[in-house]
């Protein structure tokens, strides 16, 4: 028998004869030593083998040559298979029935086999092929049987169910439905009972998601509720001990005039009046322990023993200012009652003191002013901007800028539409990329770049850039929590809020979401303020608002105004671009900086002083006429001046009233103003100087290079919350957004479900193509689903990204802590999608091969939209979406692909994986043959851990490009 077997050259030499290059099947077997034209032996009849001769079994010996075999031809052995043109025998491999055959001389056929009875002989050999699976499924264990060995085939039994190729039999789910010699378990019952069940999940999901985060806001409301009650009864009771103590001051001044008079008498009298003597020492021992409290009242603290409210007095009746008190210690040290309680606490004292210093007089605004100054701790900037011009091609959007913004004071920037005012603000602000700028911005003097203070410079942009899918609270508690000091307190941080919320009175809405285009929220009024507010709470130095007003009513508008000047009293540096503010608005205004158009500045000064300056020109405003508008209207040119003056050469006045330099394309202009004496006589004097100056200029330019092709260096003094604190600000957050968008996740869940059962039942699984076509539509079908379902996580929220970046936030922890909470669907799609197509199309795998394989799937097309997201517009990034899923998988099931395009697609791999997992319940031979030589691959363990680790990359990959993109992201 050892002489019949095929050696390893002859196995090789069958399985790559079976199919030709194109994959086709061929009917015989290529010609060789043994079985040609000329020379064709009993052996090579199909069932029968012959022996290699009296020599030597080359079992291990030349594995690179066939040997003769030419004696003692047999019938093939029971379990082998001898197939035609092949004088050796092959062992059946373990899934296959190979009995001996039986001659039909009706038929002429040897059963149970295809093949006719080999001529001269009497009866049949053996089985004559195995692996040619499309001629027939004799040589397979039959369905409802299992073999565990090629020559031994029983029935299953009651329980159990035995496919084809079984070799033992498998349990069934529901017992009573697997009858003896079941073929196949019917899983449709489990399959409805997942899609109830799923259903029933989702319903839950979209009517509770937002509970978990009510349930916690309804906690933290009572606590703040308290805290405000507290509050009130502190400076109610404040109120009351401030007023008893000057009674009892006035009181204790009119007793020690009495005790005085008293004390003068002599002490005989005392003596002859027995009832006196008897009631004054009680009076007078009254009068004194009062005296005696409320004079130790006058030099030291007061406080009132109350269980709930303990107040701090001064000596002079107001409250006690100073450095915060320490918190109680006790296992109550960190509640949020505690914590709101001293938030609200140090507000209303903040409320009292302003209502106490609207009387003062000018000594007292001083002191006040001086005193608040040594309490201040942020620092000061002060930005100069000396010829600031910046173009665009050949396009001058702001030319020849000269002026200053000071802290501690509210500048409004002003002019008619064009004027060039938002571009103004980006060029102080340093945010100019693409645009030619020359000229200088000085920060407290130096030529520093103010990129490098952005960790203090608040910018709030014109258009109302929050997430509308917060509340207002959390907006503002996530810019405080990533922008203020690392080393702040958390009380620091309540109090911060808090306090921007009473100062823009958002107590009413701060448990309401802002709201998004598809749901409503809070009013545009609130949403502005909203918009101010994430900027006031990180506490900046520079304070940079672009038309704050616009769309406020005047109360709203005043009571935002008052709230900046309360930042301005704290040193900030207020400036804001204003669109036609009202006359009250105007005068809450310390300086003005009023634009032409062209970019031309004609006034920047304090605002009491610009009417004394249009005077001089022969400008008056009317009376009833609002200043800003009046002026406005004159640059816009609907107004004439009545002094005749030309509103375009008003940039030129200001220049030559304040000794700027007039720009060389501006002479003409000069010319016919009358002015070139004045002009050329300036120009005269400062002609020896002119080389310092050009040196000056030169050096100014080569600095300003430098920073820009430089990183700027962080002079804000100021350490933010690093990158590991950052990302768990943000997963916070994201966590939050996930929850409030369940109801969108979970018709994503929906829709893969659908998309399950509808594959699971179309395309149902087939043993020849290893369920093919259903793996190539699930690829499809779950990349095109989770692709787009990838695009919402960036797509939505450029515009607040862009802010958050500007302002000096991590991007690296913004992209993780997204991509960690996608991590939930990636983890739970597979299994939501496979619940529904495994029990409705019933593959040979097990759930959790075919799981691993879809999970790595998801991971990488994930990743893919990412990029697409960042990279592409949302239209343009659908689109890719929709369209590559079915290109790629395409292009890697078809035959004539390059074998390297093939390999750059992750759906052949995806393809490879899920066929493997398949087939892997199959017999050997027959995977070899039809997988090896359709893929060119080898199918065993190795590759298909290699197929997971390539879609795993692929994600990682795309990741990384993706972010790279999100770094490169440039504002459109």
């Amino acid at each position: 028998m050892a002489r019949r077997l095929c050696t390893p050259k002859e196995v090789e030499f069958y399985f790559q004869s079976l199919y030709d290059k194109k994959g086709e099947k061929n009917l015989y077997l290529h010609t060789n030593i043994n079985c040609n034209r000329s020379s064709w032996v009993q052996g090579c009849e199909p069932g029968w083998a012959c022996s290699v001769g009296s020599g030597p079994v080359p079992i291990d010996g030349n594995k690179e040559k066939i040997p003769p075999r030419t004696s003692t031809c047999r019938r093939c052995c029971e379990g082998f298979f001898c197939p035609r043109g092949l004088t050796c025998m092959l062992p059946c491999p373990l899934g296959s029935y190979c009995p001996r055959a039986t001659a039909n001389f009706t038929t002429g056929l040897c059963d149970p086999y295809k093949y006719q009875i080999t001529p001269n002989t009497t009866g049949c050999g053996g089985a004559d092929t195995w692996a040619d699976f499309g001629t027939t499924e004799d040589m397979f264990c039959p369905a409802g049987y299992y073999c565990p060995t090629p020559t031994k085939k029983r029935p299953c039994t009651h329980g159990h169910y035995c496919r084809l190729g079984s070799t033992t039999e498998e349990k069934c789910i529901i017992k009573r439905f697997c009858d003896d010699n079941t073929k196949n378990e019917s899983t449709a019952i489990l399959g409805a009972c997942l899609v109830g069940g799923l259903f029933v999940l989702l319903v839950i999901i979209y009517n509770c998601s937002g509970q978990f985060l009510t349930i916690r806001e309804k906690r933290k409301a009572r606590s703040r509720e308290n805290a405000i009650q507290l509050a009130r009864q502190q400076i109610k009771a404040h109120e009351g001990w401030k007023a008893a103590k000057q009674l009892a001051r006035k009181h204790v001044s009119g007793m020690q005039s009495h005790i005085s008079r008293t004390f003068s008498r002599s002490r005989r009298s005392f003596r002859q009046q027995p009832d006196g003597l008897q009631e004054a020492p009680l009076f007078m021992g009254q009068e004194l322990s009062d005296s005696a409290a409320f004079s130790a009242g006058g030099t030291h603290e007061i406080s009132e023993v109350n269980p709930s409210v303990a107040v701090d007095l001064s000596s002079d009746g107001g409250i006690v200012a100073g450095k915060d008190r320490a918190a109680p210690k006790g296992k109550h040290r960190s509640t949020n009652t505690q914590i709101f309680k001293y938030a609200y606490g140090e507000i209303e004292k903040e409320k009292v003191r302003q209502e106490e210093n609207k009387n003062l007089t000018f000594t007292g605004v001083v002191a006040m002013v001086t005193e608040q100054q040594r309490e201040i701790t942020r620092p000061l900037l002060k930005v100069e901007f000396k010829h600031l011009t910046l173009s665009l091609g050949k396009k001058k959007l702001l030319r020849s800028i000269n002026g200053e913004l000071w802290p501690g004071r509210v500048t409004a920037v002003m002019g008619p539409s064009g004027a060039g005012k938002t571009t103004f603000l980006n060029a102080v602000t340093g945010k100019v990329a693409g645009y030619k700028v020359s000229g200088s911005v000085l920060v407290n003097g130096r030529h520093d770049n103010i990129r490098s203070y952005k960790k203090i410079i608040g910018f709030v942009p014109q258009d109302d850039v929050v997430h509308g899918n917060l509340t207002v609270e959390e907006n503002l508690w996530f810019s405080a929590k990533c922008r203020l000091s690392a080393t702040a307190s958390h009380r620091h941080k309540v109090l911060t809020v808090e306090r921007v919320i009473d100062s823009l009175d958002l107590q009413g809405v701060r448990s309401s979401l802002v709201g998004t285009v598809e749901k409503r929220g809070i009013s545009g009024g609130q949403r502005k303020r909203v918009n101010v507010g994430i900027e006031m709470v990180m506490e900046p130095s520079l304070l940079i608002l672009d038309e704050p007003t616009s769309g406020l009513d005047s109360s709203s508008s005043q009571l935002l105004l008052r709230a900046l000047r309360h930042e301005a009293l704290e040193g900030v540096n207020v400036c804001a671009v204003v669109h036609q503010p009202s006359y009250t608005l105007y005068n809450m205004f310390d300086d003005l900086i009023l634009l032409a158009k062209g970019g031309f500045i004609v006034y920047n000064g304090p605002v009491k002083t610009v009417e004394d300056h249009f005077r001089t020109l022969g400008i008056h405003v009317p009376e009833r006429v609002n200043p800003p508008d009046h002026y406005i209207d004159i640059l816009e040119g609907i107004v004439k001046p009545e002094s005749g003056i030309n509103a375009k050469h008003l940039p030129l006045h200001w220049m030559l009233c304040n000794g700027y330099e007039v720009p060389n394309d501006m002479q003409d202009e000069l010319k016919a103003m009358g002015e070139q004496r004045t002009y050329i006589g300036s120009s005269h004097g400062s002609t020896p100087h002119c080389l310092p100056q050009v040196r000056h200029a030169f050096a100014v330019e080569r600095d300003r290079i430098e920073q820009h092709l430089s990183k700027p260096k962080d002079l804000s003094s100021r350490r933010t919350p690093g990158v590991i604190s950052q990302y768990k600000y943000y997963l916070g957050r994201v966590t939050k957004q996930r929850l409030r968008e369940a109801r969108l996740l979970s018709v994503d869940f929906l829709i893969l479900g659908l998309a399950g059962i509808c594959l699971g039942t179309i395309a149902k699984l087939s043993d020849p193509t290893f369920g093919m076509p259903g793996y190539i539509y699930t690829i499809i079908a779950v990349s095109l689903l989770c692709k787009i379902a990838a695009l919402r996580s960036f797509s939505l929220e450029r515009l607040q990204y862009w802010r958050e970046r500007e302002s000096g936030m991590s991007s690296l922890a913004y992209f993780l802590a997204r991509d960690t909470i996608d991590h939930f669907s990636t983890v739970v799609k597979p299994i939501v999608y496979l619940s529904m197509f495994y029990y409705f199309n019933n593959p040979r795998s097990s759930i959790a091969d075919n799981y691993i394989v879809l999970l790595a799937l998801v991971y990488c097309v994930t990743g893919i939209g990412y990029t697409f997201a960042i990279c592409f517009n949302p239209g343009s990034a659908q689109l890719c979406s929709a369209l590559i899923p079915v290109v790629l998988t395409l292009l890697s099931t078809q035959k004539n692909t390059p074998e390297f395009l093939k390999r750059l697609t992750y759906a052949k791999w995806a393809l490879e994986g899920f066929i493997i997992v398949n087939a892997k319940r199959y017999p050997g031979v027959w995977l070899i043959t039809r997988c090896g030589l359709l893929f060119n691959s080898r199918f065993d363990i190795h590759h298909y851990r290699l197929c997971i680790l390539v879609l795993f990359m692929y994600g990682l990959f795309f990741r990384i490009v993706a972010f790279a993109a999100l770094i490169l992201l440039k504002k459109r």
